[in-house]
């Protein structure tokens, strides 16, 4: 998301996708070697067929922490924010068992903020690096980023 913010010649195309007309996935994502996070993640099943050598990640974590950081982020950005908590982490597992179901096992890796560098690196076949894994996009830096006051 913030890249796409950061780089406003990607919008048009974005937006192409979100409404449902035809998009180069490799035109859009040509410059970049990964992408994480919105709007990529809504069109995971497109950018996986667009890309069929690469690595999905399906970052997981506790349906309950990820509603809380969503309740705190994201959907704030919107007027109406969803007011109960169950059809959201339907769609949560929904999700995320479309992934599973849509992707090969051999593509796929499961993967959470605590394990870090390993697991990613043991799948690409690289070099795990010397520095720390950067933990970013925390509830208080998107709330900063977003204009957003800070959690008391």
């Amino acid at each position: 998301m913030v890249e796409v913010l950061g780089n406003p010649g990607q919008v048009p195309a974005w937006i192409d996708a979100i409404e449902g007309r035809p998009v180069d996935w490799l035109a859009i994502l040509g410059d970049y070697g990964a992408i994480v996070d919105w709007p990529g993640g809504s069109f995971w099943p497109e950018i996986t067929e667009a890309n069929p050598d690469a690595l999905v990640l399906l970052s997981v974590r506790d349906p309950e922490s990820w509603y809380r950081s969503a309740s705190n982020t994201i959907f704030l950005m919107f007027e109406n924010a969803p007011p109960e908590i169950a059809p959201w982490m339907d769609a949560f597992e929904r999700h995320n068992d479309a992934v599973r179901a849509g992707v090969s096992s051999s593509r796929l890796l499961e993967w959470n903020l605590g394990d870090g560098w390993d697991p990613i690196c043991e799948r690409l076949g690289v070099a795990i690096p010397s520095e720390p894994f950067p933990v970013t996009n925390s509830t208080h830096e998107f709330r900063e980023m977003a204009g957003m006051p800070p959690l008391v």
